[in-house]
């Protein structure tokens, strides 16, 4: 009878299936039961070196956990749900859903996480950019996926990190448009006809963001001190099922055909036919009865920098006292219909603005006004912050003011002008060309004589004597 071998101590022997067998403890499983790999192979030299590399895995400690590995799908499910959530802020974590569900598991879904290879992350990238996805969204698909194999790396479910060999698409940053100091004036006289009219002096001459500025409150504006402190800012969160099973919740708004040529169905939607629904499909908790966590939500802004208080212009002061006592009347107005909210800028019945609304009134301003296309946050930040530069305000009171953590970020904010550029190097000439040589005046007519050339002409006559 052979000794017993020592804990951990590996074995190798030849089965009766004509295969070498090694059997390698690597520690123990969640459940405390010991975790004992198998490999097999056809020679006892291959079995060796299988069950070495097994055992330096261990002894290195980058030995994968026991327990089926999970795919890419269900890993990133179970890196949402429960590791992404605890950290990122709902409008961040949104997005991560959206593009998980609607790029990452339709491209790599189906492979194990341990199994994945560059070359699969390289060809759904060639994808998405095939499809017509800008290169930015590529970048972002790519930097949701590392951080989630970033956390099964830390865990050693994976030995790497497929997503760090990869390159992605070259980004070119988008170029700021803000408004003209004149476009600026332009659009505030025609914002002027309307009741919103404060809430675009605030976007637009204070630089806030569109959810700081909807989601401001009284209680956080102090005309006296004359500061607003945006604590809070108002987004549209997706809505989550609040159901045990969502699959079966939806069941009446799955659609799993695509839409036919001409669809009449889905002809308001701005971004046409929605895609179709995938087998599993957990979508649809707008139509939950227990939804939970979605529509129009006040959160907090994503940095504590973000928080800080802003100076009023004391030429505002009186604009926001009138805006008051008119939000005032309105509420003596509505009633018992009136929904308390505080905000600053309101519906009629006290609701905060739609975001959505009010994007499109920043359109209907911009068309109104005569001023081309542009972004929300070209006329707003961005003005701005280009203003404000080009009346001489310093790159580091720009950064307090749009409440920025980097002077880098602010710098991409601010956009040099032509006409301020050719100033400056008009003057840089002057200041290292010579000045340009007088222009001989020539010969001119006097009626009076100084005393020097009398005394001159003296002196030439005596010398004639």
């Amino acid at each position: 009878m052979s000794p017993r071998k020592p804990n951990m101590e590996s074995s190798i022997y030849f089965g009766a299936d004509g295969w070498w067998h090694g059997r390698v403890t690597m520690g123990a499983k969640n459940d405390g039961s010991p975790d004992r790999r198998h490999r097999r192979a056809k020679t006892e030299a291959e079995i060796k070196r299988k069950v070495k590399e097994l055992e330096r895995q261990r002894d290195e400690g980058r030995a994968t956990k026991a327990g089926r590995v999970p795919t890419v799908a269900r890993w990133m499910e179970i890196y949402l749900t429960d590791i992404a959530s605890l950290k990122l802020k709902p409008r961040s974590l949104d997005d991560y859903w959206s593009k998980t569900r609607n790029d990452i598991i339709p491209g790599i879904g189906q492979h194990r996480i341990d199994k994945l290879q560059p070359e699969h992350l390289e060809r759904m990238y060639r994808g998405l950019l095939d499809a017509g996805h800008a290169p930015s969204h590529v970048v972002k698909v790519h930097r949701i996926l590392s951080r989630a194999l970033k956390i099964a790396h830390r865990r050693r479910m994976v030995r790497e990190n497929v997503a760090t060999l990869v390159d992605t698409p070259s980004v070119d940053e988008t170029e700021a448009n803000p408004f003209t100091q004149d476009e600026a004036k332009a659009f505030l006289e025609t914002a002027a006809k309307r009741p919103t009219f404060m809430r675009w002096i605030v976007g637009v001459g204070m630089g806030f963001r569109q959810g700081e500025t909807l989601g401001l409150r009284w209680a956080y504006v102090d005309l006296n001190a004359e500061l607003f402190r945006p604590e809070w800012q108002l987004q549209r969160l997706t809505w989550r099922h609040g159901c045990d099973n969502p699959h079966a919740c939806g069941v009446r708004l799955h659609r799993f055909e695509p839409c036919p040529p001409g669809c009449t169905t889905h002809k308001s939607y701005t971004r046409g036919c929605p895609k179709p629904c995938a087998k599993t499909c957990a979508r649809h908790a707008s139509a939950c009865p227990e939804r939970k966590g979605g529509g129009l939500v006040f959160t907090r802004p994503k940095t504590k920098k973000s928080r800080n208080a802003v100076p009023i212009p004391p030429v505002f002061i009186p604009f926001l006292a009138d805006h008051q006592a008119r939000q005032e009347v309105m509420r003596a107005a509505a009633g018992e219909l009136w929904e308390e909210h505080d905000v600053v800028f309101s519906r009629p019945d006290g609701r905060p603005l739609d975001p959505r609304a009010d994007y499109g009134e920043f359109k209907e301003l911009l068309a109104e006004a005569g001023i081309d296309d542009r972004r929300l946050y070209d006329g707003s930040r961005h003005t701005a912050g280009t203003i404000l530069n080009e009346l001489g305000v310093d790159m580091t009171t720009i950064m307090e003011i749009l409440r920025h953590t980097q002077i880098s970020q602010t710098r991409r904010y601010v956009k040099g002008r032509s006409h301020l550029s050719k100033d400056a190097m008009r003057r840089m000439g002057e200041f290292f060309a010579p000045a340009p040589p007088a222009p001989d005046p020539g010969p001119t007519e006097t009626r009076t004589e100084t005393a020097d050339s009398r005394a001159a002409r003296s002196r030439h006559r005596r010398r004639i004597r």
